[in-house]
Parts: C-alpha cells; sequence; structure tokens
C-alpha cells in the first residue's frame, strides 16, 4: 500500500453495503442500500460520483476480492463506495480454507463480509493485524475526519480461539463511526488508539480478550458484546489526564457469544475489563448483564508493569498490577441481568448516580458536543 497506512482512505469516507434483512438503514442511503434486480444499476438512488465494488458483478466500477482501496492525497471531497454482496479477503499468513471458513461468518446479519486472518507473530504490531484500518498517512497530523460504515460484518479469524491479537479493526488520528456493522475476532477486536475518536452504534462486537482496547475516545451506543469466552477483560484501556479517553459503553447488552463452544464456561468468568494504565476509563451505562460477569465486574492485570515515558530510561513508570489502581476509573449506572448486582463489585469501581451520567457521560459530554462525524438519522 505504499507509503498509505489505511485500507480505505480519503479525508471523508462513506462505506455503505447492500444489507441481507432491512435490521436498520441509514436514512439517507437508504435507497443506495436497496438491492436491485439485473436490469437495474446498482447505484440506483445512490448519490453522484459513488463508485461500486463487488467480485462478482460485471457492473462494478472495481471488480475485487481484496477491497484495499486506498487513494491517499491531497483530495478533501467526499468518497461514497458501495460494496457488492460478496467475500473480501483482505491480508492473511494462513491458509484462508483453514484458518476461517467463509461460510462461518460470526455474523450472517449483513450481505458483506470483510475479513483476514493476520495474527501478531515475530515482531508484527497489533495495528499490523487489522482487517479494517483507519490511519493517517506517513507525514501528515490527521487521516480522515470523517469515516462512516454501515451494514457490513468485518472479521480477524486466525483461528477459533485466542492465538494472539489478531484485530479486526485499528484506528488512529481520525473520526470513525459504524452503523448496523459486526466485528469479530477473540483478541484486541476493537482497537481505538492515539488521537482516534470511535463511535459504534446498533452494532455486534464478539471477543474474548481485551476486545475492546485503547488510548483515544471511544462510544458504544446500543451494542451487542458477545463473549466468544472469557479472559483479561472486556474493556483494555489507557487513560490520560486532561482528556476524555476510555470506552463509554451505553444502553447495550453483555452476553454469552452465540458461536461459543459448547464446552466453554463463561458464567462468573468474564471480567468487564482491567486497567492497561494507571489511569485507565471504562464505564457502563444501563447495560442488561448476563451471567457470564464475575460479581466483581472490574479486575486487576498481574504482576507489575513498566512503560517506558518517551525515550529516556530514568522516566520509565514501574506499578503493582496485582491490584487495581485506584486513579483508574471504571464505573456503572443501572447495570441489570443476572450478573448486573454491584453489590459484590470491587472496591475500586464507582456506582454512578443519574446526576453524575447526565452531566459527565452523554454523548455530547464524551466527545465535548454532537460531532458532525456521527450520522444521527441513523434509525434503529
Amino acid at each position: 500500500m505504499g507509503q498509505c497506512l489505511v485500507h480505505f482512505a480519503v479525508l471523508h469516507v462513506f462505506l455503505t453495503s447492500l444489507s441481507m434483512q432491512i435490521h436498520a438503514l441509514s436514512q439517507h442511503y437508504y435507497a443506495c442500500q436497496l438491492q436491485q434486480n439485473e436490469e437495474t444499476s446498482p447505484l440506483t438512488g445512490c448519490p453522484n460520483g459513488t463508485l461500486f465494488v463487488s467480485p462478482t458483478d460485471s457492473r462494478a466500477s472495481l471488480k475485487l476480492s481484496k477491497l484495499l482501496w486506498s487513494p491517499c492525497g491531497p483530495e478533501t471531497d467526499d468518497a461514497i463506495i458501495l460494496i457488492g454482496a460478496g467475500e473480501y479477503f483482505e491480508m492473511g499468513q494462513l491458509d484462508p480454507d483453514t484458518a476461517c471458513d467463509p461460510a462461518g461468518n460470526a455474523s450472517q446479519r449483513n450481505l458483506v463480509h470483510i475479513w483476514s486472518n493476520l495474527h501478531t507473530h515475530d515482531g508484527m504490531s497489533d495495528e499490523d493485524t487489522a482487517t479494517l484500518t483507519i490511519a493517517r498517512p506517513r507525514g501528515q497530523q490527521f487521516s480522515i475526519t470523517d469515516f462512516k460504515a454501515f451494514n457490513i460484518n468485518f472479521e480477524n479469524c486466525a483461528a477459533n480461539y485466542s492465538i494472539s491479537r489478531a484485530l479486526a479493526s485499528s484506528f488512529s488520528y481520525a473520526n470513525v463511526s459504524f452503523y448496523g456493522c459486526t466485528f469479530a475476532s477473540w483478541q484486541d477486536t476493537w482497537y481505538t488508539g492515539h488521537g482516534a475518536y470511535s463511535y459504534a452504534v446498533d452494532s455486534i462486537i464478539y471477543g474474548q480478550t481485551d476486545y475492546l482496547f485503547g488510548f483515544g475516545t471511544a462510544r458504544f451506543q446500543n451494542v451487542t458484546l458477545a463473549n466468544r469466552a472469557c479472559g483479561g477483560g472486556i474493556t483494555t484501556w489507557q487513560g490520560a489526564e486532561g482528556t476524555r479517553n476510555g470506552a463509554f459503553i451505553a444502553d447495550s447488552k453483555i452476553i454469552r457469544s452465540p458461536d461459543a463452544n459448547i464446552t466453554t464456561v463463561t458464567d462468573g468468568q468474564c471480567s468487564l475489563g482491567r486497567p492497561w494504565n494507571t489511569l485507565a476509563v471504562a464505564v457502563y451505562l444501563r447495560i442488561y448483564i448476563d451471567e457470564s460477569i464475575q460479581p466483581a465486574g472490574f479486575t486487576s492485570w498481574s504482576g507489575t508493569y513498566t512503560r517506558l515515558q518517551g525515550n529516556v530510561t530514568n522516566r520509565s513508570l514501574v506499578y503493582d498490577r496485582t491490584s487495581i489502581p485506584n486513579t483508574t476509573y471504571f464505573a456503572e449506572y443501572n447495570s441489570f441481568g443476572p450478573g448486573g448486582d454491584v453489590l459484590k463489585r470491587a472496591p475500586q469501581e464507582i456506582i454512578l448516580n443519574a446526576t453524575q451520567v447526565n452531566e459527565n457521560f452523554t454523548l455530547e459530554s464524551v466527545f465535548a458536543g454532537a460531532p458532525a462525524w456521527i450520522d444521527f438519522n441513523y434509525e434503529y
């Protein structure tokens, strides 16, 4: 991909796909997303200039099974891509026939399935494994100020267990939002990195270990967090003073994944999160929690952790990871369901009241306003 570190990249990008069933669609792109018969152009109802991509349709502007579209450059116009139904294999280090069966798509919610099977090994970074990457090109301060994706399944299926870190999505220095999508992996499914602001609504995220993690600011609204097994925590975040960096999950549900192995024990085994540093932030608001979450809710890491501050070794910070630091911000509000009893939660956790939530944890509070890069007309 040359110097560009993104799979889909211009300054303003919208990805839409043909939905298998009408669960929920963007009101703005509804006409564009509807499937057409063979006599009708697939771009009927789409904004002018929309690019149609398909692995099989001869009418597509690009006929690809690998969907790597990276027009990095100074262009600032909107780019709209309609992705035709099909399988899009992004990158792989394993035999795709053994690493992932496309028919085993974690979610059959949408007709578009974009997947890879990379996982960390031999010095690879987490970001190197991501199926979908939104990151700034080399030498630029920011990447994409407004990226939206509708009704797409993203999956990293390096293995049917937590083989190592294997990302479905990775975002850095960008504003990104997702609607009616799914993200599936086992470890480190969703990464909101440095300088990134991310939002997901009406979506499903599958994982086992630290499957929501990062440094930036992430809001998850009306999502399903599906535990395929238990390990680490659902959230693993690094906070920073003077920022809103953290994971904020609202009006959602935590369940045992429907595709969890029948022999896998999850009841009382999973954690709401663990601290990646002493300022970790994770907030759960009005969440249905099934039996999979352990009574303590949040848990510690383990052992000790050394983090290099800058490039000077004498500024390294070492702290004990056998307990949750008192400087973390782990919180819940109005949890309910079999795992929603907060009476036995870890003592470091904060149980919020309505005033605290309304003043500090609305979407507008988290993002310091109502972001223009979020589609508030999406109905579900």
